[in-house]
């Protein structure tokens, strides 16, 4: 269930309240004239259940709300009632629920906050992805996994495509390669150091990789990988299952790549550097087509399911409920 606050101009008040009287899986309507400041207007409080929020959403765009107003969301992480629970909602299989959209994409627009921390955790995912490298320690290749942040600038690459805004594309891209460029540069000036100072472990030295050589050779599983990753990726963000999301983190092969790359080149392997380079940019490029057409996909399937529930045609209609 989500929780929406409103600051609506009054002259729309009235309207808004019938609306929502008459949507289905809205309740707990309250409207306070007046009560609202910066900005002005009136406060009107209303909670949705997940599976009708995206057309009442969409009433609120066709109101102007979005721009005239405020429009404030919050999950509620529990309802005490006495209300019995709609049917069908129990058993071993559920009906699926639709996303939320603006939930979906307001956590997508929090990872894209390209501040210096995304860099910063970027370059360290890298140094840690290098000692796993050196040590064949398969324990720190999956921690440089998960501490990486790249996976934030990717989906919002993907989200980007799927709505047509370049400036979200851009600013992903950007910032992905800068990070990269980053963790490339810092990996081969740490292996420098390893190098010179003398304290390579032999095995890695006697070209005994096994670490390095799953990261560095790309193949078709490679790309299985990557691909069900990415669905994996768009499914956990729409349907709020942050322990997928996590196994998404170290599933793929970005970080351990660019680290490869980095401590490759400065131990002059550079066919190794070359495989490397290969599985990150292979990699990077199939996480953002599936994230993009899977947002793509969902929003057509589910928007398809509204119309046909409401009983219209999409030329019929002139909302969009995403």
């Amino acid at each position: 269930m989500l929780h929406v606050r409103v600051v609506s101009p009054a002259a729309l008040t009235e309207q808004l309240a019938g609306q929502l009287a008459t949507a289905p899986g809205v309740q707990n309507v309250l409207v306070r004239a007046g009560a609202a400041r910066r900005p002005d207007g009136d406060a009107v409080e209303f909670d949705v259940q997940d599976g009708a929020a995206n057309p009442v959403f969409a009433g609120l765009r066709e109101l102007g709300l979005d721009r005239t107003g405020v429009i404030c969301v919050d999950r509620v992480d529990a309802a005490l009632t006495a209300q019995p629970a709609p049917t069908g909602d129990h058993g071993a299989l559920r009906q699926e629920i639709a996303p939320v959209w603006e939930m979906v994409e307001a956590t997508i627009h929090q990872g894209e906050a390209y501040a210096p921390s995304f860099y910063v955790l970027l370059a360290v995912a890298g140094l840690i992805g290098a000692v796993g490298l050196l040590t064949n320690s398969q324990i720190l290749i999956v921690g440089a996994m998960v501490v990486g942040p790249e996976y934030n600038a990717i989906i919002g690459v993907a989200l980007g495509l799927s709505r047509r805004v370049r400036a979200e594309v851009r600013d992903g891209l950007v910032a992905l390669s800068g990070g990269f460029l980053a963790a490339i540069v810092l990996t081969m000036l740490f292996g420098l150091s390893v190098r010179a100072s003398g304290k390579t472990p032999a095995e890695f030295l006697q070209g005994v990789r096994p670490v390095a050589d799953l990261i560095n050779t790309p193949n078709v599983f490679s790309v299985i990988v990557a691909v069900l990753a990415g669905i994996v990726g768009v499914v956990s963000l729409t349907e709020s299952r942050a322990n997928a999301l996590i196994g998404v983190f170290i599933s793929v092969t970005t970080i351990p790549a660019a680290a490869s790359v980095g401590v490759s080149v400065a131990y002059s392997s550079w066919g190794e550097a070359w495989g490397s380079l290969l599985q990150l940019l292979l990699n990077v490029v199939l996480l953002v087509v599936v994230g993009a057409a899977g947002l793509s996909t969902q929003r057509a399937i589910w928007r398809r399911r509204w119309w046909r529930r409401a009983g219209q045609t999409p030329e019929a209609h002139s909302s969009d409920p995403r």
